[in-house]
């Protein structure tokens, strides 16, 4: 047999695809053939993307540049002074960073499988001659399957039968409005999805009618499974924050190693033991490097996780938090993300007056208003009357059973007043004609009573309006039942242009009376219906989110690009952009590829809002131009489609609730309700879950470089033997009193203006020029008023082993200029003294434990030799502690300097 995945079934004549597939549609495969094609090909699912061992998650905690660094250091201490203090110091901070991180991601997969639907898709199957329910993944090529409204299409497969059918087919297509389908003729060979109207495929879903179909592709060789594949080629990039640290752990590195040797060579020059040197360095190397940097970085991104998930966002990698922060451009798909997915009526036009339809979705609180401030007319039942039979949607509590565009008739019919189920149940049908491909329209035919009380058979029929208008004689006007004419027929057409013009669905809705004596239901009654009356024009859409706009301005005023990309028509996705005020032209896949050079295609796309009709391959194409200049891109979607541009985003948004299990597997986001706006309060809260990094950095820098910058100082004037603090002291400072109060920041609530201010550039480090500047003038600061400290005061130098006034003086200082700093950090412009302080009193209480550990080691005589430590006197602590307030003091006229100069480039600006 030929294999399947090698034939354009959908380009053969119908009778030669079950030769192709020796199958037998009548009779339906053999058990004993179905299990040998089942070992030949597979179960019919997708390969479930390798799961991470939890062990190997565990381990990849410790790669980051800045633990490796600390490892090395602990092992040189361990090896050097014999000393168990500073590596095991070292171990349970590194331990640490990498359980929170461990702990976080646990958490988010945990979440994730929550989300996935348990439930297996069951498929009506004809075996040996029998109808029989299996499991789909028993499917295979050659099998015999029947599908009916409301089941979901279990493999690839082609028609041959279908009875009305439609099916949705927005997870592979992108468009909202279901297509449909028949078994007769053969379609082009190389036809897109969206047009092989004689195929059904893996995970659409049946909205009308019945079909049978042979199966032609299971599992990866499915087009859900393709598309599933491309996800292997698209490898995520290590996101901005990665970058970041990796960058700033460099840095660190290469300060420490410059410094150390600095020392050393003074040392060794002024006659200094090299053995002492050593432990000097190793202890300056330990200074140099902000042990607590990788914690407080992983818990402050495991706060903004659990903030997010509160809102609706799970995030799957602690390190993509912040990443939505730094997003310079939003590409989304449109069906299910911007759109409720639930086709609407917006527009009514009846007797020659034109109605709006109030209201989203299939709920029926909405109104119908007259553009012209009259009341709409009771004769609007007619066509309310006509919407309501000539269905077959059924409205269930707000959830649909049936075809999208027949329910929001319903819900239409239900907003002016018609009680659609019992309407249907006093008005059964006499006959109908459904719906088909081929004649466009469909219509059904009840017991009715004229004006004149005769009793008659009343057809209501909706369909095209081109095709309805060929058929029709009269129309309902202003002044009723007119025949057609001309003009009347030209106000039909201008009316239908210019709901087609707004991107919307044209229903047209027609009726035609019979006589009741002699009427043949069972007849053919399509060649009777050549005198309709036209009763009314209806544009359906499938509308945005009514949260939807309001976020994408939000993302205007953040300095985000957001940019439409689905596989509906141009028309109608163009149309809600328009309403949604997404700026840019239209363009479709097709005139994408008229652009052959990726770098063109990345600067045309600056005028380009809507691109429609697009491919998996063109997502993923725009996703890479716009990342090779620069953007920093988040993809959002749910449909299997958007999977693999999803994955190659710097951040991928999937939809929890409407998203495939591929489009999750590949996101780094997953939103739990669907919702547009969560991706607005996730660039929020990235953009505050960085700023607080920035501020823990510029906290914790301070005091390594503070360190530093007083090794280097002492070692050049000989101060204190050229060791003001000993390896303990350090670590202590920088994981003690560094670490709590630098967390405390981690959780300071996002700033008011921070979706005022335009996406950082992708490449910005984390210490700006600026930034660093202040950085430097607080260190120098710090490693000044130390030094003057150990300078001034009595006793001998720690480094000696001996706790005396001066050293312990010192620490006090250091650690008072680290509790000002704390405070001096928190907002890069406004003054301390501001109303936003108080919004989070944790660095207040985590100051006030740290001063109070302090007086511990200071004034508790116990750990005086743990800590080379001792006594100080009252005015011993006041000198300390107003030394180590200059840093605040100096902080707030750099501040009241940097608002100065704001205001004028304001003014200037302006």
């Amino acid at each position: 047999m030929i294999e399947p995945d090698q034939v354009p079934w959908h380009a053969l004549p119908t009778g030669d695809v079950a030769v192709r597939l020796q199958a037998a549609p009548d009779q339906g495969l053999s058990a004993g053939e179905a299990a040998r094609r089942l070992e030949r090909y597979g179960p019919n699912q997708l390969r479930e993307a390798a799961r991470e061992p939890r062990w190997r998650a565990f381990l990849r905690q410790f790669q980051d540049l800045m633990i490796v660094i600390l490892l090395i250091a602990a092992v040189v201490s361990l090896l050097i002074s014999r000393e168990w203090e500073t590596p095991l110091a070292i171990a349970v901070v590194v331990l640490l960073n990498a359980t929170i991180g461990f702990v976080q991601e646990s958490r988010a997969e945990a979440s994730l499988e929550a989300l996935r639907k348990m439930t297996s898709t069951m498929a009506t199957v004809r075996r040996d001659g029998r109808l029989a329910r299996l499991d789909a993944k028993e499917l295979v090529p050659g099998d015999m399957v029947i599908v009916e409204a409301g089941d979901r299409v279990p493999a690839d497969g082609r028609l041959l039968s279908a009875a009305s059918l439609e099916v949705r087919e927005a997870e592979l297509t992108g468009e909202a409005q279901p297509a449909a389908k028949s078994a007769i003729g053969r379609v082009e060979e190389g036809a897109p999805l969206a047009d092989r109207t004689n195929a059904l495929f893996m995970n659409t879903s049946v909205t009308r009618g019945r079909g049978e179909m042979l199966v032609t592709a299971t599992g990866m060789a499915t087009e859900t499974g393709r598309i599933a594949g491309l996800l292997a080629t698209a490898e995520p990039a290590p996101t901005p924050l990665q970058r970041q640290i990796n960058a700033l752990s460099r840095t660190l590195a290469l300060i420490s190693a410059v410094v150390v040797v600095v020392v050393v060579v003074l040392g060794l020059v002024r006659g200094q033991e090299f053995g002492v040197l050593f432990i000097t360095a190793v202890s300056l190397a330990v200074a140099a490097i902000p042990e607590g940097l990788p914690a407080v970085v992983a818990f402050t991104l495991a706060m903004g996780t659990d903030r997010l998930a509160r809102r609706g966002a799970i995030v799957k990698r602690l390190s993509s938090v912040e990443t939505l922060g730094s997003t310079s451009q939003i590409c989304t798909d449109k069906t299910g993300t911007l759109t409720l997915n639930q086709m609407t009526a917006r527009e009514l036009i009846f007797a020659g007056r034109r109605f709006t339809v109030s209201g989203h979705g299939y709920a029926t609180d909405g109104r119908i208003r007259s553009t012209d401030g009259r009341p709409p007319p009771d004769a609007l039942d007619q066509a309310l009357i006509a919407m309501a039979l000539c269905t077959d949607a059924v409205l269930r509590d707000e959830e649909v059973v049936g075809d999208p565009t027949e329910a929001a008739l319903v819900v239409l019919a239900e907003k002016g007043g018609i009680d659609v189920a019992a309407l249907r149940q006093h008005r059964p049908r006499l006959a109908e004609i459904p719906f088909d491909a081929d004649h466009k329209f469909m219509a059904t035919f009840h017991r009715w009573t004229d004006d004149d009380g005769r009793p008659i058979v009343r057809c209501f029929i909706k369909g095209a309006p081109d095709v309805l208008a060929a058929r029709a004689t009269h129309y309902l006007g202003p002044d009723g039942i007119t025949e057609t004419d001309p003009r009347g027929r030209r106000r039909y057409e201008e009316a239908n242009a210019t709901l087609a013009e707004q991107g919307r669905r044209v229903l047209a809705v027609a009726r035609q009376d019979f006589a009741a004596d002699g009427f043949d239901a069972d007849g053919d009654a399509k060649k009777l219906l050549d005198r309709m009356v036209l009763i009314a024009l209806v544009g359906i859409v499938d509308p945005p989110r009514p949260e939807a706009r309001q976020a994408i301005a939000q993302c205007h005023d953040a300095g985000i690009r957001v940019r439409m990309i689905t596989g509906d028509h141009a028309v109608t996705a163009a149309a809600i952009a328009r309403d949604l005020d997404i700026p840019g032209q239209a363009v479709t896949g097709a005139e994408l590829d008229q652009i052959p050079d990726d770098t063109e295609l990345a600067r045309r796309l600056d005028d380009i809002g809507v691109i429609a009709r697009v491919s998996p391959e063109h997502k993923l194409r725009i996703v890479g131009a716009l990342q090779a200049r620069g953007d920093v891109v988040s993809m959002t979607g749910d449909g299997v489609n958007d999977a693999p541009a999803l994955r190659k985003a710097d951040i991928g948004v999937a939809m929890g609730l409407t998203g495939t299990e591929v489009t999750k597997e590949a996101a780094t986001m997953v939103l739990t309700d669907d919702n547009f706006a969560t991706i607005v309060g996730a660039v929020r809260e990235g953009r505050g879950v960085y700023d607080n990094i920035v501020k823990f950095t510029r906290f914790q820098v301070s005091t390594a470089l503070g360190f530093v910058l007083t090794f280097l100082i002492t070692s050049l004037t000989g101060i204190a033997g050229g060791a003001p603090f000993t390896a303990l002291q350090i670590l202590f400072v920088n994981l003690v009193m560094d670490g709590p109060p630098a967390m405390s920041l981690g959780v300071d609530p996002v700033s008011p203006d921070a979706m005022s201010r335009p996406p950082r550039p992708k490449r910005e480090p984390i210490l700006t020029r600026e930034r660093l500047i202040r950085i430097l003038l607080t260190s120098a600061i710090m490693a000044t008023g130390t030094t003057a400290v150990l300078a001034w005061a009595p006793g001998p130098a720690p480094a000696m082993g001996q706790a005396g006034v001066a050293g312990t003086m010192a620490l006090v200082t250091f650690v008072f200029f680290q509790a000002f700093n704390l405070l001096n950090v928190r907002h890069p412009t406004p003054s301390l003294f501001h109303r936003e302080t108080l919004h989070n009193t944790n660095p207040l209480i985590a100051t006030l434990v740290v001063v109070a550990l302090l007086l511990l080691i200071v004034e508790l005589d116990t750990l005086h030799g743990f800590f080379t430590t001792t006594d100080l006197t009252f005015g011993q602590w006041l000198a300390c502690l107003a030394v180590g307030s200059t840093i605040l003091w100096v902080g707030e006229l750099v501040k009241a300097l940097l608002r100065v100069r704001d205001r004028r480039q304001s003014t200037h600006g302006a």
